[in-house]
């Protein structure tokens, strides 16, 4: 199996733009040799997101695609509603704040009064029961061939990145078949799943035929994001939480963890795996494009 050794950023619809200007700051240091040192490290800002007249919650994010960000964070928190109309979506910058606004009157007091506190690196909040939402949630039962996981992992960690860039960061990607579509990064790889939540409710696009791939861990707060987003299929370089894996079975969520080079485990959905490529025909991961292990960020 040959994999492309140079970044084809041709299928991205969003890819990451690591030269942003408000992304990273240089920030001058020593080594540990006392030598004068300048790295790019990650900005973050606050971003305070209103529904209608309701202020729901201030997240900390590197600042772009807020309104993504917004979106998809009050449709995985089950505040907005599949059949909502969103009137207006407006971005302040200077305040930073995003006020979503929808057709229906809308208020939230006893939900926000419930916080889950998640397992996020930034740590992240699930207001309200996080089960809520999955009952009677059964995903497609899509098949996916291993030839596609190989492709995918190559492709992503080929691709320039603000944490090839900078690090102390996540990526989320929305991937089809073997094609990377849309590419998020965030501090919080909570935040990273919500812009491509905002991105698809935007677009309106079909969830049955996608594959989520996360650089963060499988965890419970991940696997209950993806299974609202309809996605069937959520694939990790990092690994697995024990509630994670039971809630993917219980909805049918293929999960596979640990991608690195020719490895990969599955612990849900491997009756729908179609291995059509040999491992040892996959070429061992370059050095230089591989992300931390399976426990890092």
């Amino acid at each position: 199996m040959q994999l492309a050794t140079e970044p084809d950023l041709s299928d991205y619809i969003i890819a990451p733009d690591p030269r942003a200007p408000r992304l990273t700051r240089l920030v001058g240091g020593v080594d540990q040799n006392g030598a004068v040192s300048h790295i790019s490290v990650v900005e973050e800002r606050p971003l305070t997101i209103f529904l209608n007249s309701q202020e729901i919650v201030t997240a900390m994010t590197i600042g772009d695609y807020p309104e993504y960000l917004a979106l998809g964070f009050l449709r995985n928190q089950g505040m907005l509603l599949a059949d909502d109309v969103i009137a207006r979506v407006d971005y302040d910058e200077d305040l930073e704040t995003v006020v979503v606004r929808t057709a229906r009157e809308t208020s939230y007091e006893d939900k926000l009064k419930k916080k889950t506190r998640t397992s996020g690196c930034a740590v992240g909040t699930v207001f309200g029961d996080m089960m809520e939402g999955l009952e009677g949630v059964r995903l497609p039962q899509v098949q996916v061939r291993t030839s596609w996981l190989y492709d995918l992992a190559a492709k992503i960690n080929r691709t320039p990145s603000l944490y090839l860039e900078a690090g102390a960061i996540h990526g989320t990607v929305l991937c089809q078949q073997n094609r990377p579509l849309v590419y998020m990064e965030d501090v919080g790889r909570h935040n990273a799943v919500d812009k491509i939540a905002g991105w698809m409710l935007s677009e309106n696009t079909i969830a049955g035929d996608k594959i989520l791939y996360t650089t963060g861990r499988l965890t419970s707060e991940m696997v209950i994001k993806t299974a609202m987003m309809g996605i069937p299929v959520l694939a990790s370089r990092s690994g697995f939480t024990a509630w994670g894996v039971e809630i993917a079975r219980e909805v049918g969520l293929t999960l596979i963890g640990r991608m690195r080079g020719q490895r990969f485990v599955c612990l849900s959905g491997e009756d729908r795996l179609l291995r059509d490529v040999d491992p040892a025909s996959v070429p061992i991961e370059d050095r230089k494009h591989r992300r931390k292990s399976s426990d890092g960020n």
